[in-house]
């Protein structure tokens, strides 16, 4: 992934970037193919003859991605970033001879609209002579600058040049709206350093973790990239339909803001000292629920939109042939009642690190507990958005637990306004529920479900919103039994899916945030070797760059689902604290 905090593309190790939604991460696509074929949208720019090496390598704490290759003739590399700062949507590729020659293949398809749109494309001069291509169907246009000159064939353009050792040929690709004038060349010194910069100084300021430092720092960059840079909503990820199972229908779209994955992305950063983006969330959260609480969705778009409908393209075939394609979410119509819990719970722990409340925060805030005060007993979808019919799920009733509690701490810890002791007994109200039908006592297990006899992974979070210790004979038992249910080749899966809760054809693979909360939960529970042992595993599924996907496929050996994943990197940092803290303490 290169990206500049409004969107992303996807660059394969084979030098083809095969994703890009320009100019925000929900935009269509202008580059398809990894939903599709090179026909569906591609930018290569890669050697001509028998690679015989590739490695791929990001500048130390950036999104700026260094491509080497050596062939028979010489060595080269490649410079992917998308400049931040600027204003602008920007692709930026710096191709740099090393040793002996190379020549260079670029090849660029332009499809707007997801595909459905073939732009008319036209070579143009700028106003300082520098030649170039632009490409203009409905409101986009692109302009591609820099290199050899591109030569139509058959909708695609196609050059080839060569680089020698110290020489430097600089491609660019800019969006901008169709009925404005193409901007400027950018000077790609500039922008490279800037960029380069910019990651730099905000990665410097995050508290080092004292196990996995490398890969903590990679995910919190990657909670970072996936922040809009000027609403700052945090996307799940940034692609769409990506299969969870290879050929099945499991394909959704995440470039949206679900209030779960947002809060718990702040608490991740939080526990590294980003306040700064602490204030930003919480901004974005107060535009995108005011109102009547009994509006709130459990996921938004990138600037708080509210409708999301969910349809099918067909000029996509799928991610290796994997359909349906879906542009948005129908899951935003969904109630799903842990959510109250998840922000209650972010907005405390922001509390905690010193994050003032906003003038209207805190009435919010109590505003969303009226709600739960009335609503708690609702059936709902849960956690993983199950399409079948609701139930009173045991994750959610715990969640709402946890925001119960959140609202008492802010009245006894900080000093808040509120009817303590109301709320006081609604706790121990909800408690008394889940213990009365959440929990299974001839298995020594909660369940997922009232009623049910299934476990769900979700249940390791019980302990991680301190409803009950990691090592308490409850939880213990509840481990047991998701390890013998849901554990599948070493790695957890979110549910089994044979039981018909989700409502959906098919099965999926192991879930990674599940894994990394295993992780966690043997770390706090005083199995320190055996989340080691997990959490090396977990860490050799990343692929080449450190980017990790929604979940894996164990048979094939490759990471399966949207990406990357918010989910799973936040909870690679949350496992890794974790098992720092067991370790610390002895």
């Amino acid at each position: 992934m290169i990206g500049d905090t409004l969107t992303a593309a996807l660059v394969g190790i084979d030098g083809s970037i095969d994703w890009l939604c320009l100019p925000r991460f929900d935009s269509a696509s202008t580059f398809g193919a990894l939903l599709g074929d090179d026909g569906a949208g591609r930018w290569l720019v890669a050697p001509s003859g028998t690679v015989r090496e590739t490695s791929r390598r990001y500048v130390d704490d950036t999104f700026v991605l260094v491509t080497r290759w050596v062939t028979d003739d010489g060595e080269a590399e490649v410079v992917d970033l998308m400049p931040i700062g600027g204003r602008r949507a920007d692709v930026v590729r710096r191709v740099r001879g090393i040793h002996g020659s190379m020549e260079f293949t670029e090849e660029l398809v332009i499809r707007f609209d997801y595909a459905g749109a073939v732009p008319w494309v036209r070579k143009v001069t700028d106003r300082t002579g520098q030649p170039g291509l632009v490409a203009i169907a409905g409101p986009d246009a692109v302009v591609v600058r820099g290199g050899p000159t591109l030569h139509d064939r058959g909708r695609r353009h196609r050059a080839t040049f060569t680089v020698a050792a110290g020489e430097t040929v600089d491609l660019v690709l800019t969006w901008y709206p169709a009925h404005r004038a193409a901007p400027a060349m950018p000077d790609v010194d500039a922008n490279i350093a800037d960029t380069v910069a910019w990651w730099q100084s905000w990665a410097s300021t995050a508290s080092p973790s004292p196990r996995y430092d490398a890969q903590v720092r990679r995910s919190l960059l990657v909670l970072r990239a996936l922040t809009h840079g000027d609403t700052g909503g945090i996307v799940a990820a940034v692609t769409t339909s990506l299969p969870e199972q290879l050929g099945g229908s499991r394909n959704w779209d995440y470039r949206y803001v679900w209030l779960r994955d947002a809060a718990l992305t702040l608490q991740a950063l939080l526990a590294h000292g980003f306040t700064r983006e602490a204030e930003g969330w919480r901004q974005w959260l107060l535009r995108a629920i005011a109102g009547d609480p009994a509006d709130v969705q459990i996921m938004y778009g990138i600037a708080g939109e509210r409708r999301l409908d969910e349809y099918e393209l067909d000029s996509l075939p799928g991610h290796r042939g994997s359909a349906p394609v879906r542009v948005g979410n129908d899951a935003y119509l969904q109630y799903q009642g842990d959510v109250f819990g998840e922000v209650m719970v972010a907005l405390e722990q922001a509390r905690q690190c010193g994050v003032d409340e906003a003038p209207f925060s805190w009435p919010l805030q109590r505003a969303l507990m009226d709600h739960v005060e009335q609503h708690w007993r609702r059936a709902d979808n849960g956690i993983w958005e199950v399409r079948g019919p609701q139930r009173q799920f045991t994750h959610t009733r715990v969640m709402l637990w946890a925001a119960v509690d959140s609202a008492v701490r802010a009245v006894r810890d900080h000093g808040l306004g509120g009817p303590v002791e109301r709320w006081e007994a609604l706790r121990d109200e909800i408690r008394d529920d889940i213990e009365a039908h959440g929990w299974d006592a001839g298995r020594r297990t909660y369940t997922q479900y009232y009623g049910g006899t299934e476990v769900d992974a979700s249940l390791l979070r019980l302990p991680q919103v301190g409803y009950l210790a990691a090592d308490d004979p409850r939880m213990l038992g509840t481990v047991a039994a998701i390890e013998a249910d849901l554990m599948h080749e070493g790695l957890l899966l979110r549910y089994r899916t044979e039981g018909g809760v989700d409502g959906l054809e098919g099965a999926e693979h192991p879930f990674l945030c599940c894994s990394f909360w295993l992780v966690e939960q043997y770390a706090r529970s005083g199995r320190v070797d055996d989340a080691v042992a997990l959490m090396d595993r977990m860490l050799g599924l990343a692929n080449d760059v450190g980017l990790m996907s929604e979940e894996y496929d164990v048979e094939r050996g490759e990471q399966a689902g949207n990406t990357p994943q918010a989910l799973t990197h936040l909870s690679l940092v949350r496992a890794a604290d974790a098992i720092a803290a067991a370790l610390s303490a002895g």
